[in-house]
């Protein structure tokens, strides 16, 4: 379904009048010019509604928030940045193994670790959000990632991301850092940037975790993904070690794209729990947590049988994946017992919301088959990131649960608690269809005369 965003790819730009009032009239023409691109997809709802007649069925327009962001850094954008740096850093995946990377670094001192720690952010407005991300004024510079000790600036990244606290950071821009927004509510916000002429970082606290895994240089990066995290690093920063090519034989380590860091640390934790989870015992109801997030709904059953999972995500009309269509999207991807090995069309938010279930299953320790069903509405303006699914799902599971005897029951409670009607729910779900269609051996043991 999410393969329906490539339309998105023809991009025109546009002069839109209907902005300006946000901003000072007589500058209105400069700011556009100068300081901030919009851009806006052909056949884009938004050149025709101007943000009134929210023709996106959206409660709020997620432009004008993006916009109202920007409005509230433009006055600190400069060649100059000084900053504390969470810390962040970006390394992109466009042009690989060429690619852009670099740290990102709010115009303020002090504490501004929020900015970049997704685990601090379920508690927070979509404006809260959007500003994290419009503070973060990102600086980059073309690197390859197989070959990153020739290029500059490539170790203070990675000073960057070993440290424990926010970095004191001096970036210094070819030219004034520039905004585009592009003008369509399916783009994920991100701050201003630019090409960097200059870096200085100083006063990092290095983690000393990270460092012990740093200096090792015969260990692994899967063996020393899964060391962090039993110590107990926020997977936020294991991801952000991990994408700096801090870790993995000396020889084999390289930069790895932002994108691609998270998804590979959320699936290599939940696959070595799932290693431990296979040889628990079932849990002995059917389970039932709930938790709704910026008017999305996310629900987790579990189900006493052996390991086995899926992620449902409906998307209703005027929302994130289904923005035009008159009829509720649905797409799932789920494994067996033994897992996957392929990479699953629904995307990295897959290995996100299995790293949270496997974690409650250890905590619990006891094994179960899992479905993670997640409805978006028309309140959910913009995508936040896959951190949304995994850390709403860790909250959700932390909840108290509904306890039922039978998967008939469970779906009879689902039916008041859903929109998504059941039977489309069936249809999509490989694990539900097995409960109705296949019967297990200690069935007809049971109902034998033997």
């Amino acid at each position: 379904m999410r393969t329906q965003k490539k339309r998105f790819v023809k991009i025109v730009k546009a002069k839109i009048p209907w902005i300006s009032h946000i901003v000072n009239e007589n500058n209105a023409k400069i700011f556009f010019q100068n300081e901030i691109k919009i851009k806006i997809p052909r056949r884009s709802l938004c050149i025709y509604c101007k943000g009134s007649k929210m023709l996106c069925g959206k409660i709020k327009c997620p432009i004008f928030s993006k916009i109202y962001s920007f409005l509230k850094i433009k006055s600190y954008l400069k060649k100059e940045i000084l900053g504390n740096s969470p810390p962040s850093i970006f390394i992109g995946r466009i042009g690989y193994p060429y690619v852009f990377a670099g740290p990102a670094a709010p115009p303020e001192i002090g504490d501004t670790s929020i900015y970049d720690t997704p685990e601090l952010w379920l508690n927070k407005s979509f404006e809260e959000i959007i500003d994290f991300r419009f503070k973060l004024i990102r600086g980059k510079f073309l690197t390859n990632v197989k070959n990153q000790e020739k290029y500059k600036f490539v170790e203070y990244i990675q000073e960057l991301a070993m440290s424990k606290t926010p970095v004191e950071t001096e970036i210094i821009l070819k030219n004034t850092p520039k905004q585009n927004i592009i003008l369509d509510s399916e783009v994920q916000p991100f701050g201003p940037g630019g090409i960097i002429e200059d870096l200085k970082i100083r006063n990092t606290k290095t983690d000393a975790k990270i460092e012990k895994v740093y200096y090792d240089y015969d260990l692994k990066a899967e063996d020393a993904i899964i060391e962090l995290y039993k110590k107990g690093l926020a997977v936020s920063k294991i991801q952000k070690a991990f994408s700096a090519g801090l870790f993995g034989i000396k020889i084999q380590r390289r930069l790895v794209p932002t994108r691609w860091s998270i998804t590979a640390v959320d699936s290599i934790i939940s696959e070595n729990i799932l290693e431990e989870i296979r040889s628990y015992p079932l849990i002995n109801n059917f389970l039932v947590f709930e938790f709704k997030h910026l008017d999305r709904l996310f629900i987790v059953l579990l189900f006493p049988d052996s390991w086995g999972y899926e992620l449902i995500e409906a998307w209703y009309p005027n929302t994130t994946w289904n923005p035009n269509d008159n009829y509720i999207a649905i797409c799932s991807d789920g494994e067996d017992y033994w897992g996957r090995k392929n990479y699953p069309d629904i995307g990295g938010c897959y290995f996100s919301a299995r790293l949270a279930v496997t974690e409650k299953l250890k905590e619990m320790k006891r094994q179960a088959k899992a479905i993670v069903l997640s409805e978006a509405y028309p309140g959910h303006i913009l995508p936040l990131g896959v951190w949304e699914v995994r850390e709403s799902v860790r909250y959700a599971l932390n909840l108290n649960p509904k306890k039922f005897e039978n998967v008939e029951e469970v779906l009879e409670y689902l039916s008041t608690r859903i929109k998504t009607p059941i039977n489309r729910l069936i249809e999509q779900s490989k694990i539900l269809k097995d409960f109705f269609t296949q019967k297990k051996i200690i069935h007809f043991l049971n109902n034998s005369n033997i």
